[in-house]
């Protein structure tokens, strides 16, 4: 077999072709920090709305309910309004903010993705390959993210499996990187301080540059300076704050939500719509006079006007989507504990919806018991004193405080009332 040669061939496997004086251990450490700290909030946030969307919520019920990891799911609690919004609005705005650390984290390390020779040994090959799911995964995940956020689906597959299992490969493969990488950064950081590279920057003279060792990513022979260490910090930090200002107005609302121009939406009523009626196929005569809300396998059949009739509650929740938006209305409807009692259905049921668009992904959802028990849990047939729009789910639709979006089915047909 043909070894490779000892000199690393012209171009980027070459070490005197990277001239930055910005890069070194210091400086990559400093934006590993930052960025570890972004990464936990929104690697935690995320998997937190994994389990807002458990159990058994058709094919985006990711881990079976039953089974050997039964111990990591929990009955998301519907006991406050602002769970899923604050979780999920957390979860895409920080994703956000933290692209421009990634990419200059990524920048920082770039010559050693071309180290020469690319594999020394086994450890070296499993160290590389560790390294390439980190990187991988890394874009992965926060391009399908904002892809997500812009409700724009180049990719043809499932995008909240595939979220699902891409964030285990990156964190398992974050958890060893970092662990290999705490003593070079404790270095780093005693050598020359937390603050200190900062404070004293880099000068024109080639002043407090990181000096070069084998293996090092400081370059063997810089450059003059063209930006310093303070400025990169400053294009990250203004960039990292344009996002989040262009991003978070979508859950925070007021001002700001007319500058939420990275997650543009659009609707009817005053608050936005992810999937419209002719998107979803139902028209109007689906929901005209004839429609009839059909309750535990049609032991009972509502008409809109039998349901009108009913003791109305109204609340102000809000709706909270996996795309990071939320938007809180005044909703009037049923309980669901309501409807449940007129089924004489047991405390302890689940409750199956169906949706009259056609089966699809989305056209069934479950709740569980202290879902459908909660106080506030309706089965909306107004909002903000007026009927509902078609495309906001004419003529009822589900409305749990704290649930995800997808969780408050629209055009509801038919809730059904089951034991687990």
């Amino acid at each position: 077999m043909r070894r490779l040669p000892q000199e690393p061939p012209p171009g980027p496997s070459d070490p005197t072709s990277w001239v930055s004086p910005l890069r070194g251990p210091w400086l990559t450490s400093a934006l590993g920090a930052l960025l570890l700290a972004g990464v936990v909030v929104v690697a935690g946030t995320g998997f937190l709305s994994h389990l807002a969307y458990a159990p058994d919520l058709g094919r985006n019920a990711i881990v079976p309910r039953h089974g050997h990891l039964d111990w990591l799911l929990v009955d998301w609690p519907a006991s406050w309004p602002w769970t899923y919004a604050v979780t999920q609005g957390l979860h895409v705005t920080v994703g956000f903010a933290v692209i421009p650390l990634l990419l200059a984290k990524l920048w920082s390390v770039i010559p050693r993705l071309f180290e020469w020779p690319p594999v020394r040994g086994p450890l070296h090959a499993l160290e590389r390959l560790t390294l390439l799911l980190l990187v991988g995964g890394a874009i992965f995940q926060f391009a399908t993210g904002v892809f997500n956020a812009q409700l724009s689906y180049p990719f043809h597959f499932n995008f909240v499996v595939a979220h699902f299992y891409g964030a285990w490969i990156f964190v398992a493969a974050l958890v060893l990187h970092v662990a290999a990488k705490v003593p070079t950064m404790r270095r780093a950081f005693r050598e020359r301080g937390v603050l200190q590279p900062l404070i004293d920057d880099l000068r024109a003279d080639g002043a407090n540059v990181e000096p070069h060792t084998p293996g090092s990513l400081a370059p063997p022979v810089p450059e003059p300076p063209s930006l310093t260490r303070r400025g990169l910090f400053g294009l990250v930090g203004a960039s990292s704050a344009a996002l989040v200002v262009t991003t978070a107005g979508q859950s925070v609302g007021g001002p700001l939500r007319e500058l939420a121009v990275l997650a543009p939406r659009g609707g009817d009523l005053g608050f936005p719509v992810n999937k419209t009626a002719a998107a979803a196929r139902v028209t109007p005569e689906m929901v005209g006079a004839g429609w009839r809300l059909q309750l535990a396998g049609g032991a009972r059949a509502l008409s809109r006007a039998d349901l009108l009739a009913m003791e109305l509650r109204e609340h102000d929740l809000p709706i909270a989507c996996v795309e990071g938006w939320s938007s809180t209305q005044r909703w009037t409807g049923v309980r669901l504990a309501d409807l449940a009692a007129l089924v004489d259905a047991p405390e302890d049921a689940y409750a199956q919806v169906t949706s009259l668009q056609p089966a699809g992904v989305l056209r069934q959802a479950a709740l569980t018991p202290g879902q459908v028990r909660a106080d506030q849990a309706l089965l909306a047939l107004r909002v903000n004193g007026r009927d509902l729009s078609l495309d906001h789910g004419y003529p009822a639709r589900i409305v749990v405080p704290g649930l995800p979006g997808v969780h408050c089915t629209k055009w509801v047909s038919a809730i059904d009332f089951h034991r687990a």
